[in-house]
This record gives C-alpha cells, sequence and structure tokens, in this order.
C-alpha cells in the first residue's frame, strides 16, 4: 500500500487533534462550574496542577524526542492523552478531576516541541514553516467541527458525553499514526556509540541549555512564553464563569446555555481562520526585527481586548471582546512558532522547543493560584483584567529581542521568514 506524504500525515494529525481537542474543551470549564460546582480558586488550581505537571516533564519528555524517537513521543503522548480525558470524563470530585490533569500534563509533553521537530525534520525548515500555518489553519476548520460535535452531544446525553467521547478519539487517533506516521530522516545524535541511554539524555538536555545561552535570543523568547502563559491562565479559565455568573447569557429558545459557549468559540475560530489567511497572502515578515514587532502589536491588541472583556458589562461588547482575544492568540501562535524554530540545530530542536512550552507552563503555574485567590477573595473581573495586564512588560523584551539580531545566529544577521502560501 503507497504510504501517505508526511506533510499529508502531519495535517491529519493537527486536524484530528484540533477536532478532538475542541471537542473536549468546549465544555471543559462549565463542566466544573456547573457538574462538580466548582469556585474560581479550584478553577484555577485545575489549570496550576496541570501546568505543573506539564512543568516538570516538559523538558525530560523534549530531551527524549530529540535522544530517541520524535514519532515514539508523539505516540506515547497519544494514547496517555486519550486516558486522561476519559478519566476527566468520569471525574466526580476536585482530587479526581486534578488526577485526570496530572495525567494529561505528564503525557501531552511527549507531544509538546516533538510534533514541530517531527515535521522539521521531515520536510526541512522552510518547507515545515509552510506547514505550520496550513497546520494552524486545517486545526481552526477542524476545531469548528468538533466545537459543533461538542454541544450537540452535551445538549442531548450531558456535559460528560463530549469530554469521553474525546478520550475515545484520540486513543483512536494513536492507533492510525502507528500505521501512518513513519520517520526517515531522524538521526538520534544525542546518544553516543556504546553510550547509554540516560548519559544521552542528559547530554542532550545539556546540549539544549548549551544552546539557549549560545543563541541569547533565545532566552527573551522563552522569557516571552513566560508571560504569555501568565496572561492567559487568568483569562482561558475564568472567561465561562464571568459570562455565567457577572455578564449573564441571553435566553436562546428552547436551547441549553452551552449552546452560547459554542457560539463564542465557533464564531472566534472563523475570525481566527480569515486572520491566518490573511497572515498568509499579504504579510512578509523580513527579519528578525520585524517578526518582534508584529508580535508587539499582537500583544498590545491581546491586553487591550482583554482588559476591555473584563470591565464591561455590556453583553455584546464582552463578546466582540473575547472573540478579538481569541482571534489574535490564533494569529500569535504560528509566527511565535516559526520565531523560535528559526535556525536551531536539529538535535536539540524538540528540547528547546519544550523548553519554551515549559516557560509558558512556568508562568500559567506561577499566575494560576494568584489570579485564582483575587477572583475569589475580591472579583472574578479583577483577576480577568490582571491576566491581561502580565501581557505588557513583554514589550520590553520584545525591544531587546529587535536590537539583538535573528534567532539562530550569535551575532547580528540578515534573515528573512516568509509565510506563504
Amino acid at each position: 500500500m503507497r504510504r501517505l506524504p508526511t506533510s499529508t500525515v502531519y495535517l491529519i494529525y493537527v486536524g484530528t487533534s484540533g477536532f478532538l481537542f475542541r471537542l473536549g474543551t468546549t465544555v471543559f470549564a462549565v463542566f466544573l462550574i456547573v457538574e462538580l460546582e466548582f469556585n474560581p480558586f479550584e478553577l484555577l488550581m485545575m489549570g496550576t496542577i496541570l501546568e505543573v505537571s506539564y512543568l516538570l516533564f516538559e523538558v525530560p519528555t523534549g530531551v527524549v524526542a530529540d535522544t530517541v524517537s520524535r514519532r515514539l513521543s508523539i505516540l506515547i503522548g497519544l494514547f496517555g492523552v486519550g486516558v486522561a480525558f476519559l478519566l476527566f470524563g468520569m471525574a466526580t470530585s476536585f482530587w479526581t478531576a486534578a488526577f485526570s490533569q496530572v495525567v494529561w500534563g505528564i503525557f501531552v509533553t511527549f507531544e509538546s516541541g516533538a510534533d514541530v521537530a517531527w515535521l522539521t525534520d521531515e520536510l526541512g525548515e522552510e518547507r515545515a514553516r509552510e506547514y505550520y500555518l496550513k497546520g494552524e489553519q486545517l486545526l481552526l476548520g477542524a476545531s469548528l467541527g468538533g466545537i459543533t460535535v461538542s454541544v450537540v452531544l452535551a445538549s442531548a446525553f450531558g456535559l460528560r458525553a463530549p469530554i469521553l467521547a474525546t478520550g475515545v478519539g484520540v486513543l483512536a487517533v494513536g492507533v492510525v499514526m502507528i500505521f501512518l506516521m513513519r520517520e526517515e530522516n531522524f538521526r538520534p545524535e544525542g546518544r553516543r556509540p556504546g553510550e547509554r541511554l540516560h548519559h544521552g539524555l542528559i547530554r542532550t538536555f545539556r546540549d539544549g541549555i548549551g544552546e539557549v545561552r549560545r543563541h541569547r535570543i533565545l532566552v527573551v523568547i522563552i522569557a516571552v512564553a513566560a508571560l504569555h502563559g501568565a496572561s492567559t491562565e487568568g483569562f482561558d479559565r475564568l472567561a465561562d464563569l464571568h459570562f455565567l455568573q457577572d455578564i449573564g447569557l441571553p435566553t436562546l429558545g428552547d436551547l441549553s446555555y452551552v449552546v452560547w459557549f459554542g457560539i463564542f468559540d465557533a464564531v472566534g475560530l472563523l475570525l481566527g481562520i480569515g486572520a491566518i489567511s490573511y497572515v498568509k497572502r499579504r504579510v512578509t515578515l523580513e527579519g528578525h526585527g520585524h517578526v518582534a514587532r508584529v508580535l508587539a502589536m499582537i500583544d498590545i491588541s491581546l491586553a487591550s481586548a482583554v482588559v476591555v472583556f473584563a470591565v464591561t458589562g455590556i453583553f455584546w461588547v464582552a463578546v466582540v471582546a473575547f472573540w478579538l482575544a481569541g482571534g489574535l492568540r490564533n494569529v500569535r501562535e504560528p509566527i511565535f512558532r516559526a520565531w523560535l524554530n528559526q535556525g536551531l540545530e536539529p538535535r536539540t530542536r524538540a528540547t528547546v522547543n519544550s523548553m519554551a512550552a515549559q516557560s509558558d507552563a512556568v508562568g500559567q503555574a506561577a499566575g494560576g493560584p494568584v489570579l485564582g485567590a483575587l477572583a475569589t477573595w475580591a472579583a472574578v473581573p479583577a483577576a480577568i483584567a490582571v491576566s491581561g495586564f502580565l501581557r505588557l512588560p513583554a514589550l520590553i523584551l520584545y525591544g531587546r529581542a529587535i536590537a539583538r539580531g535573528t534567532v539562530g545566529t550569535v551575532t547580528p544577521t540578515e534573515e528573512t521568514i516568509e509565510l506563504e502560501t
């Protein structure tokens, strides 16, 4: 049987991941609020538990992807995440839900960084950069389907149904990827002949640290990731509660209130698809400094949208601000990913990607309890507004990045990133 091209397999992987992620997470916060009756602090603690687990395992699993196999790391992640969603769908208390987040946090790290590194190894940096954006567009489109199915299942069978369906679906994707995903250009350079596996893992981790220190711009990028994580945590965990508790949802005839959250997510995704399409067709990012400028403008707009969402009491103003924040984050993700992966050494690519993801997790883990306490003992809108302001210190880091040259070099060079169709 003719094997599918790597690019096609990547798009299948991204598309199914987007569909299943939205299938399970569209009702995630609503399930915790309505079914398990969590307060704001408990909502944020779910995120903190997830991110601490992610934090502890992100770099070690990234090293596994660099030393053993990108493909194997992805497959382990898929099967573990599938089990985590099944556990979450069956949760009946804070502690059972928390345990599912630990499992999710551990196994999602096997995919994080490994999927980008696998694609870059198999296609090369230039073609892989093209598929970052194609994959993001497909992910958004598939996510729209996931939102629709999630709302239908939740309305017909209860809030647990889409979460349990996600677990089964992710396990099925893992089985399919065993047969479709191949790994032909990966060379486990971190492990030398006759060297024990754990020695290769440790040395690859040290090499990743060395690359970050050698290319000082990576330190700036990883710090930006931490601020992004701290800012997104409060917004992601508290937005649904803010709609339910502070703003209120208009009635939609006999339809369930869950439909509103489906509409919010669906329209936000459509806006994101349009924005990504515009970036692909019209925006050329010439040089590292220009990339930093674009990201700075996105973060200023993001912070403004989040603060407006927090302070307004007008339903449609809040909805527009919510959509704007979601669309900007969808645009930001592939641009940031291309910025990070520019010129990285192949043998440490997954490790450096994991370090950036770990930095994001540090921000979320640090910001979660503080914002949760603020939301519980002060007000939910105050916590959301603070999460928006947490993004602004990144502007200083962008300024430093503009002055330091490209990611993949010690000294500044002229390099162009073109986002083409």
